[in-house]
């Protein structure tokens, strides 16, 4: 196991390598997870071409950290601010384990202008020769309680979006953001052409993304209790200036989120949230 500092498009950033081949690489601006490849050399995640690497916006693809806001809903920036700062890397964090990849972010002077509440937050990404498994854990360091949303955006690479299918979500409660409307999904596998924007409520058992080139295997903590699936489809993806015309045939957003019922952590209190992508 190999842990070595690079410039990542002006960006300093920290990357993980198996003996075997396997690697991943994450950037110091917002903990974000950029690269996640197999012993076979195979990227599993998708990064745009056209992303923004300038230390202040958020980074389209990989694995964007959302806290304490989801999207919109709140009076805070789209997603909250931890995906838009600088984090640092956290040796102690790993206890040991060489598989194990660990950043921290303290509130500040700047966090707090933004979002007035004392807080720690951790994220340890763990390399397996098929796996990887990302934790997001956020601890109250204050004297008082507050609430918080949280997502792990993790955007999934797909050969071709027409050839791809997601399996799992066969009688989730869903809700639609695109006709905004609640229903149960009777899909056995879900298929993608057009934009599609939903928010499940996160089932028992994980998901398979099947493709022609195989199969990943999606599971997440019961502490996140909602999975998010996002694809911009054709029309929106022209529309994103950090994304190609072409971007959405090749992506694949699958989110473990808290969402609906957010979470209230008491002083001292520790919530965590993974998400865990296995190559079948």
């Amino acid at each position: 196991m190999s842990l070595q500092e690079l410039d990542f498009h002006g960006q300093p950033a920290l990357r993980l390598a198996l003996p075997e081949g396997g690697a991943c690489t994450v950037a110091l601006h917002g903990a974000h997870v950029l690269s996640w490849t197999t012993a076979d050399g195979t990227e599993r995640l998708y990064l745009s071409p056209e992303a923004r690497f300038d230390g202040q916006s958020a980074i389209r693809g990989g694995v964007p950290l959302c806290w304490p806001q989801f999207n919109q809903r709140g009076p805070l920036p789209k997603h909250g601010f931890v995906r838009n700062v600088a984090w640092r890397a956290d040796p102690a964090g790993a206890a040991g384990k060489a598989d194990t990849l660990v950043l921290a972010l303290h509130d500040d002077e700047a966090t707090r202008a933004i979002w007035p509440h004392a807080f720690h937050a951790k994220l340890a990404v763990t390399l397996a020769p098929h796996s990887l498994r990302i934790a997001l854990t956020i601890d109250n360091t204050g004297g008082a309680p507050w609430s918080f949303a949280a997502a792990l955006h993790s955007y999934l690479r797909v050969d071709d979006i027409d050839q791809a299918t997601l399996e799992g979500l066969q009688g989730a409660n869903r809700w639609d953001a695109v006709r905004d409307d609640r229903h149960v999904d009777l899909a056995p596998a879900l298929r993608f052409g057009t934009e599609f924007d939903s928010v499940y409520a996160a089932p028992a058992r994980p998901l398979h993304l099947v493709q022609p080139s195989g199969t990943l295997e999606i599971a997440q903590s019961a502490s996140c209790t909602e999975t998010v699936v996002w694809n911009p489809g054709p029309e929106l993806s022209a529309q994103l200036a950090d994304l190609p015309d072409d971007g959405w045939r090749h992506m694949l957003c699958v989110e473990a989120a808290r969402i609906d019922e957010q979470v209230l952590l008491a002083p001292g209190g520790s919530w965590q949230g993974w998400q865990l992508l296995t190559v079948l």
